[in-house]
């Protein structure tokens, strides 16, 4: 495929006015900080901003895509109707839609993620699908930071390396997406420039934060019986452990470069990631 931005496909949308969802989440509020700074018009809606989206609540849709022309769509972890809410936002006026997923989501258990992507690619509309490995940022702004914190990471994936991959990556190519031409129709599998395996990530961290932080192996069977002991939802353990087991299995190890394709540069390394995290460790 041909590198966006070298080849003629820089020509911008006119007129854009981009909605993202999920606007304070991981990669939604890096997206649309970069849209802001780039002066592109975005309209940022979550459950909890001014301009309130809820999936459960379909009378939140309308006023979230009025004017729309283009969306960065990241899907919830309960059921929601994404045929319905993609075909009213064609009808509203959107024109391209950029949706993050997961790589490796065909071996993933029964998934939202999977099921946006069928209804997205079924849509009459310029549709674009990421699909990152997991995200630098889950060490320090999500789920693993406290275990971190506790000085032991115990998690079920064995030795397998993943090329754990930035959230600013992830937005810069859904901006470039979401703002450019050339992006229609396609699937970016996203990782970084290097595979990891927890044990080594693990260890990055313990030496830049100087924190002793051990990893350990665990079985599925173990892994659900200890996050049930520390209140999880059983279902939520479960689910964690199956993906956990996409990465044992091996099936997202391989390093990609979409990233550089798209953006004309390598991805960040997890070192550097690691280097401005530290605070969120100490």
């Amino acid at each position: 495929m041909d590198r966006p931005g070298t080849l003629g496909f820089t020509e911008t949308m006119t007129d854009q006015q981009i909605l993202v969802l999920a606007a304070t989440g991981k990669t939604g509020r890096r997206v649309v900080s970069r849209l802001r700074a780039t002066g592109t018009p975005v309209r940022a809606a979550s459950r909890s901003s001014d301009l309130r989206f809820d999936w459960t609540d379909e009378s939140t849709w309308a006023p979230c895509l009025t004017g729309a022309t283009g969306l960065y769509l990241v899907v919830p972890d309960e059921p929601a109707p994404f045929a319905d809410f993609i075909g009213q936002a064609v009808a509203a006026g959107v024109r391209r839609i950029v949706l993050l997923s997961a790589r490796g989501i065909v071996h993933y258990p029964p998934n939202t993620m999977y099921v946006a992507e069928q209804a997205l690619r079924a849509s009459d509309v310029d549709w674009t699908v990421l699909q990152p490995n997991w995200f630098n940022q889950n060490f320090d702004e999500y789920f693993l930071r406290d275990p971190l914190l506790a000085g032991e990471l115990a998690l079920p994936v064995g030795s397998t390396p993943e090329p754990f991959i930035d959230a600013d990556d992830i937005a810069d190519v859904a901006v470039a997406a979401l703002t450019q031409d050339g992006h229609a129709g396609q699937t970016y599998e996203l990782s970084g420039p290097r595979a990891l395996s927890f044990a080594e990530a693990t260890e990055i961290i313990a030496t830049a934060s100087g924190r002793r932080i051990r990893f350990t192996d665990v079985s599925g069977e173990q892994y659900v019986a200890a996050m049930t002991d520390q209140g999880a939802p059983p279902e939520l353990a479960t689910y964690l452990a199956g993906l956990f087991d996409v990465v044992r299995q091996g099936h997202i190890t391989t390093v990609t470069d979409d990233v550089e394709r798209v953006l004309g540069r390598e991805p960040r390394t997890f070192e550097s990631y690691v280097a401005t995290a530290v605070p969120a460790w100490r």
